[in-house]
């Protein structure tokens, strides 16, 4: 195939996360992502390299068999939520099929090792805590937009009303906080003139409490009319409450939500959310998973894998707010979880605190150099590294600690496996493996994996 050339072919199957393995008439292999198997589509070739060809999508030409659920308006347009028009069960199978497939050809056909059911979030819709919305344009130069990014574009921005990941307080600030600076003329930030004003909406919300907390996030090229701003998000008419109204600075010229300076409006900086019990504090930058009741799904999960802990002292590496260090804490001699952003870890200070854990200890710092000053040697090491996967020198460090088991938890497992090579190198081998729905509708998916040194049990 030649770069620039329009085809069609069927869809026969998707490797992970969404690269759509199409087959052309003419009987030509070609990677399109955001496909579902089964589907008739069109593309252009963008991509030739060494006998490969990738394409970008133009149409779905024929539905997929499987489609047949129903969609939000905006599926299609919006890049978030590939498996939206599947069935649950039916998203739940590709997944499932799709890391399976992984695991084993890492770790070889050979290895025995015990692969669990995947196990399903409990809600399938309005299941997000929080969403990032990014102020822009549907079209260039057309009105403002507050949305998503629309697929395969860097630039435009989809304005959502429907979307069904999220509460629908969530629409309803979202239209009004657009109707409100559509009125005032106000500009977004233009990423390739650096020009304008309105940059990102971040909205959190507790699932147990029905707690708010709105971060307007801008340039300084503007000026923002706070009282004014305040006085119409708390005029809306929602469910839940606003419980704090914030106002971050940032003229960074990376697209990506970060502060200079953040001011609070109205309330508090922060809310509550509750797992297992257990109280977390919740700002505006801390880590928390996106899907409460999914996370104590996952968590049930790490917790059966980690197993027995009493009278051991546990690492949790890449720890974020504690979650899971605190959810192990009760049940261990000593938890030490280590987190390079700062925040968290006084985040998770403070839980720790609150939840009268006092065995728990966290240090802020790079996994890679705080782990040369851990010179006790753990029971238990509890991995739940960002989407790269651990760097490979600390990678090298974790294995110098020579625990008998470890578990790793990954949102992405094309990390993990990258990562398993090394380990089983080392001597490591999957012993079990689960994953956790924690993203309906999208091609995401969380994994856990129980590593054991020595012999694997043999079915």
């Amino acid at each position: 195939m030649k770069k620039g050339q329009i085809a069609e072919g069927n869809v026969t199957t998707v490797e992970f996360p969404n690269k759509g393995i199409v087959m052309t008439d003419e009987g030509e292999r070609v990677i399109v992502k955001n496909t579902i198997p089964g589907q008739r589509v069109s593309f252009a070739v963008n991509k030739v390299r060494k006998g490969k060809a990738e394409g970008r999508l133009l149409e779905t030409v024929k539905k997929s068999p499987r489609e047949t659920a129903d969609t939000c308006r905006h599926f299609g347009q919006c890049g978030g939520c590939t498996y939206q028009s599947l069935p649950y069960e039916e998203q739940l199978k590709i997944k499932e099929t799709q890391v399976r497939g992984m695991i084993e050809q890492a770790i070889g056909d050979a290895c025995a090792y015990e692969f669990l059911p995947i196990r399903h979030s409990p809600r399938v819709l309005a299941y997000r805590n929080k969403m990032e919305f990014t102020f822009g344009d549907e079209e260039k130069d057309g009105p403002l937009a507050l949305g998503m990014h629309k697929k395969n574009s860097f630039y435009d921005i989809v304005t959502l009303d429907d979307c069904r990941i999220v509460d629908p307080d969530f629409n309803v600030l979202l239209q009004a906080i657009l109707k409100y600076f559509k009125e005032k003329g106000e500009t977004y930030f233009h990423k390739i003139r650096h020009e304008g004003f309105l940059r990102h909406l971040v909205m959190r919300r507790s699932v147990k409490t029905g707690d708010i907390l709105i971060n307007l996030v801008t340039t300084t090229q503007s000026r923002l009319d706070e009282s004014e701003f305040v006085n119409m998000i708390l005029s809306q008419k929602i469910d839940g409450k606003v419980v704090g109204i914030l106002h971050t600075l940032n003229d960074n010229l990376a697209d990506v939500v970060q502060s200079d300076e953040t001011k609070t409006l109205y309330g508090q900086d922060y809310f509550y959310e509750y797992l297992y019990n257990m109280r977390f504090k919740i700002s505006p930058f801390s880590f928390f998973q996106t899907n409460t009741l999914g996370a104590e799904v996952l968590y049930d999960q790490v917790r059966e894998y980690v197993g027995e802990t009493k009278d051991k002292l546990v690492y949790d590496l890449y720890t974020g707010t504690g979650t899971i260090a605190q959810m192990l804490a009760p049940v261990a001699s000593k938890v030490v979880g280590v987190e390079i952003v700062e925040e968290a870890v006084e985040s998770a200070k403070k839980n720790a605190v609150d939840n009268h854990l006092d065995n728990c200890e966290f240090i802020a710092g790079d996994v890679l150099k705080v782990v040369d000053n851990l010179t006790q040697k753990p029971d238990i090491l509890v991995l739940d590294p960002p989407r790269d996967g651990i760097h490979p020198k600390a990678l090298r460090k974790i294995i110098n600690f020579n625990v008998d088991e470890m578990v790793y938890v990954s949102c992405k497992p094309t990390s993990l496996m990258r990562d398993l090579l090394v380990f089983r190198e080392a001597g490591y081998e999957v012993k079990r493996a689960c994953l956790v729905d924690m993203f309906p509708g999208t091609v995401h998916v969380e994994t856990v994996v129980l590593l054991s040194k020595g012999e694997v049990d043999s079915k």
